[in-house]
């Protein structure tokens, strides 16, 4: 039996615990889904949604944490922000748990970017003017670069393609006039994982370097332990908007022990744990995650991330766990895809990578990309699209018929194209 249609083993959860048993794939796969009563308000059961690579559905457990939000708020007053806290360290708790980092020192923020802002203002740039990166990241790191560029920055930017190469190409790239490299785990246009950051982590430590590794495509739906992936001495950057179904407002940059760093863009919340030391010459730091903390914030996010995490653990839907849906699910949607038999000038997909190479979502190339995803929207499916490439992504909530209907639809939108 196939990796992707392995079923798992219901487990019995401990005495005492409220925890559900783990579902099974076939669980899953059946329509409707067992865990689509959970996502009631997102309608999960009636839609095809296919970008649970960009935003899954948030399960119901969301709505009402946030109602708490605002109780929390009218009852406490000021004095809601210990609430708020709690709620914030067991979403770095939850982060850990995903990084498979249990002593993780972990910085949380709105977005990547102001974290990922935060990181390069750390670095000793007057004295290593040279930052090292690919022409396959996302958006928060491409353009920052890009205008630091501009302002002089030395930015040295390898080729993502072919992904086999990429950890080569930044060895070779990485001298002692680097501050610091910045690559993604798993790239954001094609879903392919990158294999070999582990030499360029070792690469950095040895010339001084930083590394920063953005997961944002791999956090809770392929499993991490950042040490034995050779991660230890990395910063790593991600978020909860996509496969950890968190929204807004919650990601998160783990920062490698003994790190001391001196951030010149942070909030007042970085010297949180300074304040009472009255012998702080200039401007004072934390220890740990705290050098990279922001400042006042909305702790709705938080909240929500909370409640989110909580019921992800009481469904035991765990990293592993969702490796083995993700994989399913995108293999089958590469089958169906395939038994379209469409012209490959219109649509074509990149099959010489096995299914374990690949990400949470399936990439299809065609140069109507656009003209597509608009054509599955008109007929409810939602997808997306960057450049030349369609995005399927796939969700633990869907079930095997939804996917195959999604692909019909596409198989239809194809036809519409020739007419």
């Amino acid at each position: 039996m196939g990796h992707s249609e392995r079923l798992l083993t219901t487990t019995t959860p401990s005495k005492g615990s409220s925890a559900a048993a783990a579902p099974e794939l076939t669980a899953l796969q059946a329509s409707p889904n067992a865990l689509a009563a959970h996502y009631s308000r997102f309608r999960v059961g009636e839609r095809l949604l296919l970008t649970g690579h960009s935003h899954q559905a948030w399960p119901d457990v969301g709505f009402e944490a946030q109602k708490q939000a605002w109780l929390d708020a009218a009852e406490h007053v000021d004095a809601k922000w210990d609430l708020a806290f709690e709620r914030a360290e067991r979403v770095r708790a939850g982060y850990r748990r995903l990084l498979g980092d249990p002593h993780g020192q972990i910085a949380l923020g709105n977005n990547t970017h102001e974290l990922v802002l935060r990181f390069l203002s750390a670095l000793p740039l007057r004295r290593r003017p040279r930052v090292i990166t690919t022409d396959g990241e996302f958006h928060t790191i491409r353009r920052q670069l890009d205008r630091l560029a501009e302002e002089g920055l030395d930015v040295v930017k390898v080729s993502a393609d072919p992904v086999e190469a990429i950890a080569d190409r930044l060895v070779d790239a990485v001298d002692d006039r680097a501050a610091a490299v910045l690559v993604s785990s798993v790239l954001f246009r094609n879903a392919r994982i990158v294999p070999g950051l582990d030499r360029v982590a070792q690469r950095c430590a040895r010339v001084g370097a930083e590394l920063l590794v953005d997961t944002y495509h791999e956090v809770n739906v392929i499993p991490m332990a950042l040490e034995s992936a050779g991660l230890g001495a990395a910063f790593v950057v991600g978020g909860g908007y996509k496969y950890c179904q968190l929204g807004e407002g919650n990601c998160f940059l783990r920062i490698p022990a003994g790190c001391r760093l001196r951030p010149a863009i942070t909030g007042w919340f970085a010297e949180f744990s300074a304040l009472a030391d009255p012998s702080s010459q200039g401007v004072a730091y934390g220890e740990g995650a705290d050098r990279f903390a922001g400042s006042t914030y909305d702790p709705v996010s938080h909240y929500r991330a909370d409640a989110v995490f909580r019921f992800f653990q009481d469904q035991r839907l765990n990293p592993a766990l969702l490796r083995v849906v993700s994989q399913h699910q995108v293999g089958l949607l590469a089958k169906a895809v395939d038994d379209l038999d469409a012209d490959p000038a219109v649509l074509t997909r990149n099959r010489s990578a096995p299914l374990e190479r690949i990400g949470g979502f399936l990439a299809l190339r065609s140069p109507h990309a656009g003209e597509l995803s608009a054509l599955l929207k008109a007929r409810g499916v939602s997808t997306d699209f960057r450049d030349d490439v369609l995005r399927l992504g796939p969700a633990p909530y869907l079930s095997d018929r939804q996917l195959l209907d999604a692909v019909g639809h596409l198989g239809a939108a194809l036809g519409e194209l020739n007419r």
